[in-house]
């Protein structure tokens, strides 16, 4: 097996380049620029990260390679793009077909998005080699069961005949990444690879990543607004703001001296470690009136298909209790599955319990109804993970907010509602003409914000948030969270904070529930949690959290053996 910085020692040149590469969106206005002279380059056996938040050009710099910015609306003006030698924007048809797959292979961020539903993952890899021509039948069927066992699904000989809504979000995952590692390429581009995964599950895809270019020699090009990811797989970051590079260099250089201001306020907005702990949270010895208290919460479904169908039952909240008190942020954590959301939705009746209570202000919410109910949900709101999808997209910001006026009309009068919205959108950090926007008008992290709003809107004591920042960019996330940390000060809220995101949580919550399979394995306060944990399900979930590179080994910093130095600039482009 070569090592993978061979070609590198022996004098090779990098094994894609790219020259001022500039790309524009043609709109009904002016042309959107979306990359702007962009240029770097990728060394064999090299693990290059684009950094950077939503809209700054990263997956349309990699996208370009792949030929995959369609015209119109995309308009590549200028720039060019060497691969190992050949400029790419000359090759014909069958010349992008002798590339694209064999020797540039891409991973994307949503797999069910990219996979067809109605055929099989084992007649979706096989089709890779028959495409290519590398392989046909009984043997690219061999093939297929062969990398699925390679990249970790169990039972690949009787999984290969299953189709991709038979495998969770991190199996499908790993199909994606036998598909792109099947013909072995020379670069794999993996663009946003473990967004909105499990922890442990995106350490596992991480991995497998690694693994695999250890294995094969390839050239990994991963992009992510994720900082912890980055730093725990580069070898060298470009850093990419409004479709330019306004910072390159090597992974720990960057992250331990970072030059351009914007860089600056990526890595301040990332929690980190002690610093966190003390950020948003107070003293761990609360003593504000117990607000809601749940005791024996079960959730049961009757399986409804197959052999035991009405004879088996699947709990997925399995004999829950907890405590919540005024002013307080209970934050609880767990994989996808460990009955989380199922929490969420039953507190606030959107699910019914098939036992157990919970007491809020001396009543039990499953009791509730008519009246007392209406009046319990004015006092509890939540805010969802999708805000787009909890809100009409067919009327304006304005309704939205002023919904729950609408609903308890003894809240505020009709005739101040319009300066209300003004005073809640100021609150949230937006501006009064928003209320006259839809929500496509606006980015995630606004959208948020309107979520909040409305929330607020009906005066709670309690607000559940439901993985409210998991897919939000690291500086969006650290804005929802000082926001929210801000209206508990200022109005003395309590929250519900449900997340995967263990350093978001670390920086926001005063105690933590830690669940798995349905059940509460442990709790504490997060310092206590974090400084010690006691059960080895929690430490595995934070021995699973990212690490940077250099911090991994023992070996020295990231540098790429033979390579020239980065040059450590503001504004320009990577040198080597």
């Amino acid at each position: 097996m070569k090592n993978k910085h061979d070609s590198i020692l022996k004098g090779e040149g990098p094994i894609l380049k790219i020259e001022g590469l500039t790309v524009d969106f043609l709109s009904n206005d002016e042309p959107v620029r979306a990359v702007d002279n962009v240029s770097f380059n990728v060394n064999r056996g090299e693990t290059l990260v684009i950094l950077g938040e939503s809209g700054s050009g990263k997956s349309v710099s990699t996208s370009t390679v792949m030929d995959l910015v369609d015209c119109p609306p995309g308009d590549i003006v200028g720039g060019s793009c060497l691969f190992d030698g050949t400029e790419l924007s000359r090759l014909d048809a069958e010349g992008r077909r002798n590339i694209n797959g064999r020797r540039i292979a891409m991973i994307f961020q949503d797999p069910l998005a990219y996979l067809n539903p109605v055929y099989t993952v084992g007649r979706q890899i096989a089709e890779v080699f028959e495409s290519h021509d590398a392989a046909h039948g009984k043997q690219a069927r061999a093939n297929a069961i062969e990398l699925l066992r390679r990249v970790g699904i169990p039972e690949p000989e009787s999984r290969v005949d299953f189709y991709p809504h038979q495998f969770s979000g991190g199996q499908r995952q790993r199909v994606m990444i036998a598909m792109a590692i099947a013909l072995k390429p020379d670069i794999l581009i993996a663009d946003e690879p473990t967004t909105a995964l499990d922890v442990s599950v995106q350490a596992q895809i991480l991995d497998l990543l690694r693994d695999l270019q250890s294995e094969t020699g390839m050239a990994l090009v991963m992009i992510t607004h994720d900082l912890e990811v980055a730093a725990s797989m580069a070898d060298r970051i470009i850093v990419m703001n409004g479709g330019k590079i306004v910072e390159s260099g090597l992974a720990q250089e960057v992250f331990s001296n970072p030059q351009h201001p914007y860089t600056r306020r990526l890595i301040a907005a990332l929690p980190h470690g002690e610093a966190a702990e003390t950020s948003h949270r107070r003293s761990t010895d609360l003593t504000g009136a117990t607000l809601l208290k749940v005791q024996h919460l079960t959730k049961e479904y009757v399986l409804a298909s197959g052999a035991f169908a009405g004879k088996r039952t699947f709990k997925a909240v399995d004999d829950v209790s907890f405590e919540v008190r005024k002013g307080e942020t209970l934050g609880i954590v767990g994989e996808s599955g460990s009955g989380k959301s199922s929490i969420a939705r039953i507190l606030l009746r959107l699910n019914d319990p098939s036992f157990g209570e919970a007491i809020y202000a001396g009543e039990n919410i499953f009791e509730m109804s008519g009246k007392c109910l209406v009046a319990f949900r004015r006092k509890v709101q939540m805010v969802f993970q999708d805000p787009y999808g909890s809100m009409n997209p067919r009327v304006n910001v304005r309704a939205i907010i002023s919904e729950p006026w609408a609903i308890h009309r003894d809240l505020l009068p009709r005739s101040k509602w319009k300066d209300r919205v003004a005073e809640l959108l100021d609150l949230v950090g937006l501006r009064p003409e928003h209320a006259e926007r839809y929500p496509h008008q606006f980015s995630g992290g606004q959208r948020q914000r309107i979520a909040i709003a409305r929330a607020l809107a009906s005066q709670p004591e309690l607000i559940v948030c439901d993985e409210a920042v998991s897919a939000l960019d690291v500086s969006i996330q650290a804005q929802v969270i000082d926001l929210l940390a801000d209206l508990r000060t200022r109005l003395g809220l309590s929250y519900i904070f449900i997340t995967h995101d263990l350093p978001i949580v670390r920086h926001f919550a005063d105690r933590i529930l830690v669940m798995k399979q349905g059940k509460v394995v442990e709790e504490g306060p997060t310092s206590a949690l974090f400084s010690a944990p006691r059960h080895e399900y929690t430490q595995s979930l934070l021995k699973a959290v990212p690490k940077p590179k250099w911090l991994m080994s023992t070996e020295a910093p990231p540098a790429v053996p033979g390579a020239p130095r980065p040059e450590r600039t503001r504004n320009g482009s990577v040198a080597g």
